[in-house]
């Protein structure tokens, strides 16, 4: 665990050196103890524990790591540092995505994420984001929920290209948009994404958008083609499993859109950082290989 972590804050810290060169977090006041790239890497090795809330993070490095992280303070200090970092991360996932060759893959699938924010029950008493939150259906687990909708976009090797967030009931195909900049080649999405307008579009933009098709829809495309694209469909899928049970993308714990937008941003960094580290392995998604290698 401990080289994880020296490698984890090598490939963070080599990262943010350009970005804060660029774009320095900030202009006046007291530097805080913690670096920038020592929280990050805090918060990544914490989702790649399956430690979700940023309370946890800090306790876990608290009574575990202070030797590594002498500077840790008060867990309200780390909390807020963390999330004023939110842009940085957004950055230095993207920059990494491009290393891995995420954008220049002639292949990307598209898919959905529920991310709900309470029970269905309890929704009509929730407050929290009430002007952001609708109600949606998910047809993977073939039920009704109250919250978000994640939308994500991968390569043919599992890296994320894409990700933003809608209401529950948002538009797939205008989310889409969001998250599509940058790729060009083959997009493979569900019945969802089924447009011959949408698909016209993105083809003007070198993007050929190619779905499954209804029962009652004729498919003029060959069988090993479609079996192709049914197969490796099935990335996506692991993927989104990996968000969901590993880094816990569909729990909410924030209470307001600046730490709400920290937390999606941190675990989507945490795959991508994960993934690098495990590039040069035979199946780089199987990110349990990080403590066996």
């Amino acid at each position: 665990m401990e080289e994880l972590i020296v490698a984890v804050y090598c490939c963070v810290d080599d990262l943010l050196k350009n970005i804060l060169k660029e774009h320095p977090p900030r202009q006046r006041g007291f530097a805080p103890s913690l670096t920038d790239a020592e929280v990050i890497t805090m918060e990544i090795v914490g989702e790649f524990q399956g430690i979700d809330p940023d309370k946890g993070i800090w306790e876990y490095f608290k009574h575990h790591w202070l030797d590594l992280f002498p500077q840790l303070k008060t867990r309200t200090t780390f909390t807020r540092q963390a999330a004023n970092l939110w842009m940085y991360k957004q950055e230095s996932q993207k920059r990494l995505a491009w290393k891995l060759g995420g954008f220049s893959d002639p292949i990307h699938l598209i898919d959905g994420i529920p991310i709900p924010l309470c029970c269905i029950t309890r929704a009509t008493r929730s407050s929290n984001f009430s002007a952001e939150s609708d109600y949606s259906y998910c047809a993977a687990k073939d039920s009704y929920y109250y919250g978000f909708r994640g939308h994500l976009v991968i390569n043919s090797s599992g890296v994320i290209t894409g990700f933003t967030v809608t209401t529950g009931k948002g538009s797939e195909r205008e989310a889409l948009w969001e998250i599509v900049s940058g790729i060009e080649g083959i997009l493979i999405g569900d019945k969802g994404y089924i447009s011959e307008e949408l698909k016209a579009q993105l083809a003007n933009v070198g993007i050929n958008l190619q779905t499954a098709l209804r029962k009652n829809m004729h498919d003029k495309r060959s069988p090993s083609l479609v079996n192709f694209l049914m197969r490796i469909r099935r990335l996506i899928e692991t993927v989104i499993g990996q968000l969901t049970e590993r880094f816990n993308i569909e729990k909410v714990w924030a209470r307001d859109t600046w730490h709400l937008t920290n937390r999606f941003n941190r675990k989507i960094l945490a795959h991508t950082v994960c993934l690098w580290l495990n590039r040069h392995s035979h199946d780089p998604l199987q990110f349990e290989r990080l403590l066996s290698q």
